[in-house]
């Protein structure tokens, strides 16, 4: 929206300026803080100490990244309630995880975010390009189920039976989405660079391999949450790791070596198959997935995130790339801290130097990421002056 006379009409805002930064502000404090909260025995803050941080990184840090993603240009009114939402939810679950504000605002926040999120993915006359918004939904319908596994007002949430099965259920659905989006955002972007070298590529979105994926996925999401399934979703899960690696494999990514913008996306798109194959494995076994989870909530959506986050700024302001120096640091700090997590098992406190490592490397590069954020939105209003 634009106007002759911007005194009386202010333009729309894209919600990528606002939550990116916001979520990367989040990332880089609430990882370290909970790392911090358990080994100084301070207990604070309260909201991100065992799986609490684990809450805040999924129904906190990943809603506000789908939000900017997915609101596009959103008059200023209807941001401002949103973050504004989100924010009190971030603020009420970290200092005061059992009042009733916590309990009900991330729900809030979420319901109001599909609110106005799944309806722009409505108009698609194709049915897997309207997948996205139903995802979504799904997506922010745990945040729900989680406060009703949650039982509202009665503690700590590691004591409830349920909640562990709503946020392996939210992690597995994080992993559909970023399939999903994720395909859809490399696979034109590499068939542009091949283009223009005038290599040819057929396999593009791949609908069969993206259609098995969705119904794979969705199927091991559902068997998370039913009790003595674990083995069913584990196969599932298997399965979707190598259709992952089908799909990566036929994009010809090496053909792609002058675009590391484009060579770490599909990274972070492998770790997604390293993440469902690893926690496929441990379901399997019977043994806890946790470690397993964070290859999905650390590796792919670390290196995801990051990279989308930059990209969409660099392009936005600049009209480019992101510098290969950001791209290449983002690839080598998830990865160690995706390593580090995994190598610390389910008792991570045990091993309190590669915790650490892993904390600092995540927190490290959402810092810088929000950093570059604001810079490139100056920058981009300088332009529109």
């Amino acid at each position: 929206m634009t106007s002759d006379n911007p005194g009386r009409l202010r333009p729309n805002i894209h919600a990528f300026w606002l939550f990116f930064p916001a979520a990367s502000l989040l990332a880089a404090l609430a990882v370290p803080l909970s790392v911090y909260g358990v080994l100084s025995g301070s207990g604070w803050p309260p909201g991100l100490l065992g799986s609490g941080h684990g809450h805040e990184l999924i129904f906190g840090f990943a809603m506000a990244l789908v939000a900017g993603y997915t609101l596009g240009p959103q008059p200023r009114r209807i941001l401002a309630s949103l973050f504004l939402l989100w924010l009190l939810a971030r603020i009420s679950w970290s200092l005061a995880p059992e009042s009733l504000a916590a309990q009900l605002l991330s729900p809030a926040f979420a319901l109001l975010l599909a609110r106005h999120a799944v309806p722009r993915f409505q108009a698609a006359k194709k049915w897997r390009n309207r997948i996205a918004g139903p995802l979504i939904l799904i997506l922010c319908l745990l945040s729900v189920v989680f406060w009703l596994a949650n039982n509202t007002l009665t503690g700590n949430v590691q004591s409830i039976p349920g909640t562990r099965q709503v946020m392996m259920a939210a992690i597995v659905g994080l992993l559909l989405l970023m399939t999903f989006i994720g395909g859809r955002l490399i696979a034109p972007a590499v068939a542009g660079t091949l283009e223009k070298r005038g290599i040819p590529l057929a396999a593009r979105v791949q609908p069969r391999i993206e259609g098995m994926l969705l119904i794979i996925l969705a199927l091991a999401l559902t068997l998370t949450l039913v009790p003595f399934a674990a083995p069913g979703a584990g196969f599932l899960l298997l399965t979707a790791a190598v259709l992952i690696v089908v799909r990566t494999i036929r994009w010809k990514l090496w053909h792609c070596r002058n675009r590391p913008d484009l060579l770490v996306l599909a990274l972070g798109y492998l770790w997604l198959a390293a993440g469902a194959g690893t926690t496929g494995l441990s379901l399997l076994r019977g043994t806890d997935p946790t470690p397993s989870l964070h290859l999905v909530t650390i590796g792919a959506l670390g290196t995801l995130s990051s990279s989308v986050m930059l990209r969409l700024a660099w392009q936005r302001a600049r009209r480019t790339t992101p510098p290969t120096w950001q791209v290449v640091g983002i690839a080598i700090a998830m990865a160690i801290a995706a390593l580090a997590r995994l190598e610390v098992g389910i008792t991570p406190f045990t091993n309190p130097h590669l915790l650490w490592l892993a904390a600092v490397s995540w927190s490290c590069t959402y810092a810088l990421v929000g950093l570059q954020m604001i810079v490139l939105f100056r920058q981009s209003q300088n332009r529109r002056k």
